[in-house]
């Protein structure tokens, strides 16, 4: 991926302004009421511990977090285990609990398309880059662990 380009973490804060924007421009519809709404304070909790977990394994295997710079280290404990995505996964779960707990249909629609916008524009580049990077074992990898979950 280029430098100077747009950064994940750049497109989440971008959707989710839009979620809760959406929720105030058009609330079509309340569906999930209180106190069913504050489920959604759990999965942001789970979404930023996630993210929090994740980078932390970056910084202690001294390898870049950003899609822009080179691996040098292929991280394979802790959420990768279940996850070669665990970050983007724990945004798309912010975005969802966020959605839960506005509780209108509007904001539902942005972990939606943040997941898309992150499987089409980012992950494809990561992914070749790290096959490119660690050859074989990330192939083996990649064979283990699913994408998203």
């Amino acid at each position: 991926m280029k430098k100077g380009k747009i950064l994940p973490p750049t497109y989440f804060y971008i959707f989710l302004l839009l979620a809760i924007g959406l929720h105030f421009i058009l609330p079509i519809k309340k569906f999930i009421k209180t106190p069913y709404n504050y489920i959604g304070i759990l999965l942001i909790s789970t979404g930023t511990w996630l993210n929090i977990w994740a980078d932390r394994l970056f910084k202690n295997k001294h390898t870049t977090v950003k899609p822009s710079e080179k691996s040098s280290f292929l991280i394979e404990e802790g959420p990768f285990v279940f996850s070669r995505n665990p970050m983007y996964l724990g945004m798309v779960i912010i975005l969802f609990g966020l959605a839960v707990l506005l509780g209108s249909i509007m904001p539902f629609i942005m972990p939606f398309a943040f997941y898309i916008l992150i499987s089409i524009t980012f992950i494809p580049q990561e992914e070749n880059a790290l096959e490119e990077t660690f050859g074989q074992s990330f192939v083996e990898y990649k064979k283990r662990v699913r994408r998203w979950l």
